[in-house]
């Protein structure tokens, strides 16, 4: 899309490298294995989880981006990464989405993203847990999840269960999570708990984070949660009984994590308004493609302003969210909070992105539904993110306050 304004020289060549990398390195595995990526029978084992090739797969990905300097190239410089910033989180993955669509998904392992890699919020670990943890995750080779929701606590986190009680140096964890994405393959996990439920209940802290290897004693994938009539699926529910955690496993400080969770819910944010841009751009183009060579009653349908005006109406719309990104970015990487910009951008981008599927699907017709074309795809993972990272309806709540606070620049 146009925009007045270039994006800075760094951001553009990174976005352009990382789309060469796609180019060769993950379109083309797709290409080589179609039958295992294409086929849900293969690519997931009887429980739901990824099947052993299928994690493979993905794990070449993380380490030749990592290699060739993308995976972590929005990482802090101080964690070993290329430190360009929140603009450049959502330019590369907007830029992926709209170039790969749904059916070349293992670009989803290309970038680091905020829940299953290295970003911002490991740069309060420890320097043991660095020392133990950062590397593999740097270069691809191990992957993370992100375990705060659970099944009595989601768009309102602060009402957690999770307890971590001390027990000599460390803490004994109890509890469970669910919605944990990556969780069925991740090697570790940022795990949130309760540390002082006098100040939690009052909503004044008490909710710490901790780091956490998968493979600890105590810590149970209890299952992979199926969405959608699929058989496998990303997300997993977990349980922990006396998980025991050492004091150098704490991420940030006591009783504040809660500080944590929200800056990986907004990068959460800026993730899902790229990817519902991406797939809008990209469903918006396969019709108008469509709309060229499909013919009825003598003539192509793009002659009827009945199919081509929905979709310039999404056109339109799309733009807008674009430069709602572009701009949520700009403002994070200025040391904005914004936090009502923010908001707008998610809930709007993800109602436009869905809504330009659901206009590409009725474009095609019948075609539309096929698993050949991938909208269905697209349109599925988009309506997740209508509630994912928070809800449209809670991030209304949050704009409204901050109008009502007196933050009325729009």
């Amino acid at each position: 899309m146009t925009i007045a304004q270039p994006l800075p020289p760094e951001v553009v060549s990174a976005r352009d490298g990382l789309l060469a990398f796609s180019e060769q390195e993950i379109k083309a595995r797709h290409r080589q294995h179609e039958e295992l990526l294409d086929d849900p029978r293969r690519r997931y084992q009887a429980d739901g989880s990824l099947s052993p090739d299928v994690r493979e797969l993905i794990r070449q990905v993380r380490s030749s981006s990592a290699d060739a300097g993308f995976y972590q190239m929005c990482v802090p410089e101080e964690l070993g990464g290329g430190g360009l910033g929140h603009l450049a989180y959502y330019v590369a993955w907007e830029a992926l989405f709209h170039d790969c669509g749904p059916q070349n998904w293992l670009m989803l392992y290309a970038l680091a993203h905020w829940a299953f890699g290295p970003s911002r919020l490991l740069e309060q670990m420890t320097a043991t847990a660095r020392d133990k943890y950062l590397a593999g995750l740097m270069d691809g080779s191990a992957s993370m999840c992100f375990a705060l929701s659970e099944p009595n606590a989601g768009s309102d986190a602060s009402m957690i269960s999770t307890r971590a009680q001390k027990d000599g140096d460390g803490w004994r964890i109890n509890g469970r999570k669910i919605w944990t994405s990556n969780a069925p393959i991740a090697d570790y996990c940022i795990l949130f708990a309760v540390t002082d439920a006098a100040a939690a209940a009052a909503k004044k802290g008490g909710i710490s984070a901790f780091m956490v290897p998968t493979d600890t004693a105590g810590f149970t994938m209890e299952r992979v949660i199926k969405l959608f009539g699929h058989i496998g699926g990303d997300e997993a529910e977990l349980s922990f009984e006396d998980l025991y955690v050492e004091p150098w496993q704490l991420i940030g400080e006591l009783h504040q994590g809660f500080a944590t969770a929200l800056y990986g819910v907004s990068l959460g944010r800026i993730y899902n308004s790229a990817r519902a841009v991406g797939y809008g751009r990209w469903g918006l183009e396969k019709s108008l493609e469509y709309t060229k060579i499909r013919e009825a009653f003598g003539q192509t349908i793009s002659a009827y302003q009945g199919v081509t005006f929905p979709l310039a109406e999404c056109a339109t719309e799309l733009h807008a969210a674009h430069l709602m990104g572009i701009n949520a970015g700009q403002l994070l990487d200025q040391g904005h909070p914004a936090v009502k910009e923010l908001s707008m951008t998610k809930a709007y981008s993800v109602q436009i992105g869905l809504k330009a599927v659901d206009r590409a699907i009725q474009t095609h017709g019948a075609m539309g539904f096929t698993n050949e074309l991938g909208l269905t795809e697209a349109w599925h993972a988009l309506r997740i993110v209508n509630v994912a990272d928070g809800t449209n309806e809670i991030l209304y709540r949050t704009i409204s306050q901050r109008l009502l606070k007196g933050d009325v620049q729009i």
